[in-house]
């Protein structure tokens, strides 16, 4: 069987030779090398010579495998008390004294002698010895100490939670349509557009914050696809993932090629940036007859290729038919005045 790939590309040629005779260049042996360009703001970063995207950003639908490491079972000496938390008073040579108690809203505790003590945004080395030097004018040496039995508890449910797991310690996590994630232990965190390392970097701040001495290595598991939008007179339109970066050309193999209302002299390319649309209107006429200083121009994910019909009357026209037809979620904002032609 004729690859899929191939045959589109054959179809374009076939097509071209019959709308456009008489513009060819006459054979030759001289070879005519073709540049790579892309939109302004892209250009010198994108297209790579590697041949690959410069950076990925988790996108919904992306599954997130999260690694998690607890490297010690004590609060380290930054670690602070917070609201909820349940901390015990432990006086060695009075055990009357002892108390276990959660964090009032207020931050506060009750203790015998000295009522309401604050220990909210504290460590346990500050209240440790705020409680003794309160306690030496009751006591003679008090011998304090302090625990925070929350803080164990946590580590111990999390553990039993992961190792119930089939991954052991790790986690797959989905990234929801609204681009959100529910973490353990931390919550709901907004993942959509940030990077894996941009990512893995913010969530071990949130949990260095409830849990020193607890790590997290985040890896994409699976992605959900790198994927660019072809419309207008075309055979197949729809969605079409690229797995590198790839030319417009290219991209529109993928749907078949064209229909016989297509015109090729003004392909329109649509890319968000900055919160507005930005468009760009190409001839492939030209790309594809080889004249002077044509260069490939390369899409990236999300963007947008619409192929207009022949006699639309304006370009104002051929917006408007875009603009019918832009029903793809992201693409909901109002085009900006940015349209050029190269």
């Amino acid at each position: 069987m004729v690859n899929k790939k191939f045959y589109s590309l054959l179809v374009i040629a076939i097509w071209l030779l019959g709308c456009a005779a008489g513009s060819l260049p006459k054979a030759s042996k001289k070879e005519i090398i073709l540049g790579k360009t892309t939109f302004s703001f892209d250009q010198g970063t994108y297209p790579s010579d590697l041949d690959v995207f410069p950076e990925y950003h988790i996108i919904p639908g992306d599954v997130l495998d999260v690694l998690f490491q607890i490297h010690s079972w004590k609060p380290s000496k930054k670690f602070k008390i917070g609201s909820g938390y349940t901390v015990s008073i432990k006086f060695l040579d009075v055990p009357e004294l002892d108390q276990t108690q959660t964090v009032l809203p207020d931050g506060t505790i009750v203790l015998p002698y000295v009522g309401k003590y604050k220990v909210f945004n504290k460590t346990i080395e500050q209240i440790t010895q705020e409680l003794k030097r309160m306690y030496s004018r009751i006591l003679r040496k008090p011998e304090i100490y302090v625990i925070v039995p929350e803080f164990q508890t946590r580590i111990k449910a999390l553990r039993q939670d992961l190792h119930t797991a089939p991954r052991g310690l790790s986690k797959l996590i989905t990234v929801r349509p609204d681009g959100y994630v529910t973490f353990p232990l931390i919550g709901n965190v907004f993942v959509a557009r940030r990077t894996i390392p941009e990512l893995n970097k913010i969530l071990n701040e949130k949990y260095d914050k409830i849990l020193p001495g607890l790590h997290v290595d985040l890896f994409l598991h699976k992605h959900a696809g790198s994927v660019v939008y072809v419309l207008g007179e075309v055979t197949e339109p729809g969605a079409y993932q690229i797995k590198k970066p790839l030319n417009v050309i290219q991209v529109l193999t993928f749907a078949r090629g064209f229909t016989h209302e297509a015109d090729l002299s003004s392909v329109v390319v649509f890319r968000k940036h900055e919160r507005k649309i930005v468009g760009r209107i190409l001839n492939l006429n030209d790309t594809l007859s080889l004249k002077n200083n044509v260069e490939f121009f390369f899409v990236k994910p999300d963007d947008l290729i619409y192929v207009p019909r022949k006699r639309l009357s304006s370009l104002a026209q051929a917006m408007r038919e875009v603009g019918n037809i832009l029903f793809f979620r992201g693409w909901s904002f109002g085009f900006g005045y940015s349209l050029n032609r190269p």
